[in-house]
């Protein structure tokens, strides 16, 4: 028999969403455990790639500011804020007059981490009102979901084990139906709880820019078997929902996507935002050696973050709120 009660220790299976809740953010959970790495330690996203990510953010904050018209406050909030990397390589990368109008907040569920930039708030959930630029890198992901197979809610035990569940219930089979083409003879993952939870995000932005960024999927190609997968030590592991290990799968940004939405590749998107991976001109390497290094040097890091089989082909979801689409 399942027990799917949030508040009580898994003691049986549970469906999917229950157990990644626990796994990931419930007592000792890989992103709440006091005194742990934070994703740095476990996989590289972005963010820790290279800082030429923040300075794009900053230059994308820059375009919303000037959209706004310069307010006397900017909102900048980080959902999913990690130990809150991308918010202090944005606060370096802006501006001195504009880094002082910014309200930066870093939205996560572990606690704060020590050492942080007095300036950032840190949170538990986005603040309601933000005019400015809402940004969840790889943050969706980890929104719990449910996974279906042949109708049914497929179970996991706290060892990984899995077993067939009960059929699946309206608005997720709704959901499959709509989203998901084929879901019912093979295996699927719900994504409602990812549009909900983008929703909400949204919600929050007054006026501004929402941004979610994940590796993801459409419907005219989801993946026949799913992606849930695990990462732990910067390796690909068993999605094993223990608390050990980071418990994730791809997004369906298409059915995130609110009206007047912009999909597109990262790829695409940092170029729009001055992120090129083209190489420096040889005649600089004669003229200024060292600036020369430098180029080359950004211009691998530029090439990893928009690399088509990697980091490029992240999709970036683009929620306009009472501002012009994008700036590309």
């Amino acid at each position: 028999m399942s027990t799917q009660g949030e508040g009580t220790a898994q003691v049986g299976p549970v469906r999917w969403r229950t157990a990644m809740e626990r796994a990931l953010y419930g007592p000792d959970g890989f992103y709440v455990r006091p005194g742990g790495p934070g994703p740095a330690g476990h996989f590289r996203t972005s963010v820790h790639a290279s800082p030429l990510y923040a300075q794009a953010v900053a230059r994308l904050l820059l375009w919303v500011d000037g959209e706004l018209g310069r307010p006397e406050e900017l909102d900048l909030v980080d959902v999913g804020a990690g130990r809150g990397e991308l918010l202090a390589g944005v606060l370096a990368a802006l501006p001195p007059e504009t880094a002082a109008r910014v309200r930066p907040y870093g939205v996560e569920r572990a606690e704060r981490p020590a050492g942080l930039d007095g300036r950032i708030r840190w949170v538990g959930e986005p603040p309601r009102g933000t005019r400015g630029l809402l940004f969840a890198n790889e943050w969706l992901d980890n929104v719990p979901l449910d996974l279906a197979e042949d109708g049914r809610y497929v179970e996991v035990a706290r060892d990984g084990t899995e077993s067939p569940g009960g059929p699946l219930d309206g608005p997720d089979r709704a959901w499959l139906e709509r989203w998901w083409p084929g879901a019912g003879a093979g295996r699927a993952e719900i994504g409602r709880p990812r549009d909900e939870a983008w929703a909400a995000a949204v919600a929050t932005v007054e006026h501004g820019l929402a941004v979610a960024v994940d590796y993801a999927h459409t419907r005219e190609a989801r993946p026949p078997f799913g992606t849930l997968t695990g990462f732990r030590a910067g390796r690909e592991t068993a999605p094993v929902p223990d608390g050990s290990c980071d418990v994730t799968a791809h997004v369906a940004l298409d059915a995130c996507a609110g009206p007047g939405a912009v999909l597109l590749t990262q790829r695409d998107a940092l170029a729009a935002l001055g992120v090129s991976g083209a190489r420096p001109p040889l005649a600089l390497a004669s003229t200024d050696p060292a600036a020369y290094v430098r180029a080359l040097s950004g211009a691998g890091e530029a090439a990893e973050l928009t690399a088509r089989g990697g980091l490029g082909d992240f999709g970036w979801l683009v929620q306009p709120v009472g501002v012009g689409g994008w700036p590309g």
